[in-house]
């Protein structure tokens, strides 16, 4: 039989498309509006072999040997503008790499900023080579893809030898300990990592067999998490659900949650007028330092704790609201910021301390200005106020604990895949908010991290992950150099 492939043809083929979200337009003359996720392009002197060549890459990775040969004795004339046309669609052009056996690409390198470069360059025989450590691998798609936030490209693993070899390379090797454990060739595998390397996700040693990953104290204080989590949700990147409408499936959800257990406690409501000529005035909020609650054995009263959600957290109307470029939706109005006035954050209550109303874990109806009790097991309440404890650095309980959800479809058919980034800018807004008015009704607020997996969503009987914890606050009395 003769040896595949045969002498002197490479293994591996360069492939390159543009992104299914591309759309070619031919203008007047030579010229060509490209149409991208990034914007417009008008691109001029466009000859008709490279708008031809542009139009088969939106149909389907192609060679650039194969575009060669077609174009004959042409082909030198117009390389150079196709390669400057590529170049200034960076953000759109896909790189992919395929076996000599007409079988498609193992491996494609698709772009997720506006200008990205693929370098070419070679990995030196030898050199150690390894995943960064913020690169992951997911499904999607019927298959797996690569990705770093640090890198310019998602790489989507189409076929197993490109599987095989990103998966062995999550410590330092070399290329040819790539090659013997998976049983391909050091061409494959060698092209394969260029290719990795290129966009972003495997990372080289530098002559000493250091990687600059390790020591760069810039990088050190990101976890991958928290970096995956900020370069997707502060940028606009591509690569988010394949229906950018599909978060607003179904019917908008309501302004308020719906609750239909549980006994039913109208709170006290201050009357504004009142509240307006008699609170301190904002720059003596501001001004006076912040200091943590005192958690002594007193305990608030019902009126404080109604006139304390009346002052920061009630729905004072509803109404119709538009984003740009979003739905109308319908909205309210509250004392604390939210984007398109969405409102998506619940407050449960957990009382401990408090004259006329029970212990238990209640929640917070804005709209009617009720408390309604959930869940009146006192050994959940007392876990739940343990946390807060620890958290706040306390060795009592708080009188009252204050635990902010948020309704993730309630600010996702908006938002779509900025949604959870928003939420924590609310959960700042409205931390902002409790604080104030704890001060100005002579209280203290004051946030505490509390880590406790899925103790919290399981004491307030959420369905996770519909609806999730984002914050707790404690509310008691301040110490003793608070504001009087």
């Amino acid at each position: 039989m003769p040896a595949y492939p045969p002498e002197g043809i490479p293994e591996t083929v360069r492939l390159w498309s543009l992104t299914e979200d591309t759309l070619l337009e031919a203008g007047d003359d030579d010229t060509l509006v490209a149409i991208t996720w990034w914007g417009e392009y008008e691109l001029a002197d466009i000859p008709r072999p490279v708008r031809e060549s542009l139009g088969r890459m939106a149909l389907g990775p192609i060679s650039m040997g194969n575009l060669a040969t077609s174009a004959g004795n042409a082909a030198e004339a117009w390389a150079g503008t196709l390669r400057r046309v590529l170049n200034q669609l960076s953000g759109s052009v896909v790189h992919s790499l395929a076996l000599n056996d007409g079988r498609g690409p193992l491996l494609s390198a698709i772009p997720v900023t506006q200008a990205p470069v693929f370098p070419a360059d070679v990995v030196p025989p030898g050199r150690l080579i390894k995943l960064s450590r913020y690169s992951a691998m997911r499904p999607d798609g019927g298959g797996l893809v690569l990705e770093s936030p640090r890198a310019r490209y998602r790489v989507a693993l189409l076929r197993p030898p490109a599987v095989a070899v990103a998966s062995s390379l999550a410590g330092p090797v070399t290329v040819a300990q790539v090659a013997e454990t998976s049983g391909l060739t050091e061409a494959v595998v060698a092209d394969v990592v260029t290719f990795l390397v290129a966009a972003g996700v495997v990372l080289v040693a530098d002559d000493w067999a250091e990687f600059t990953e390790d020591t760069d104290t810039d990088l050190t204080v990101w976890s991958p998490d928290d970096l995956m989590f900020h370069a997707r949700s502060r940028t606009w990147l591509k690569g988010g659900p394949p229906d950018p409408e599909a978060h607003r499936a179904g019917t908008e959800p309501p302004v308020v949650k719906q609750l239909t257990a549980g006994p039913t406690f109208p709170l006290h409501r201050p009357d504004p007028e009142v509240l307006k000529a008699t609170d301190p005035t904002l720059a003596t909020l501001l001004e006076h330092d912040h200091t943590c609650p005192e958690v002594t054995e007193r305990a608030l009263s019902a009126d404080q704790v109604g006139e304390f959600l009346f002052r920061a957290a009630r729905v004072r109307s509803i109404g119709p609201a538009y984003l740009p470029g979003g739905p109308g939706h319908e909205a309210s109005q509250r004392p604390y910021f939210s984007v398109a006035c969405l409102y998506e954050l619940e407050i449960y209550v957990g009382i401990n301390r408090c004259a006329d109303l029970a212990r238990g874990i209640y929640h917070y109806d804005p709209l009617w200005h009720t408390l309604t009790l959930i869940n009146d097991d006192l050994g959940v309440l007392d876990g739940m106020l343990d946390l807060a404890m620890v958290g706040a650095g306390s060795h009592r309980r708080p009188s009252v604990l204050l635990t902010m959800t948020a309704r993730m479809s309630r600010i996702a058919w908006v938002l779509g895949s900025a949604a959870y980034a928003t939420t924590l800018v609310h959960v700042g807004a409205l931390q902002q908010v409790l604080y104030l008015t704890a001060k100005a009704m002579g209280l203290a607020a004051h946030a505490v991290p509390v880590d406790a997996g899925d103790r919290v969503d399981r004491s307030l009987k959420l369905e996770w992950p519909a609806e999730v914890s984002v914050g707790e606050c404690v509310l008691d009395f301040p110490g003793g150099n608070a504001l009087g």
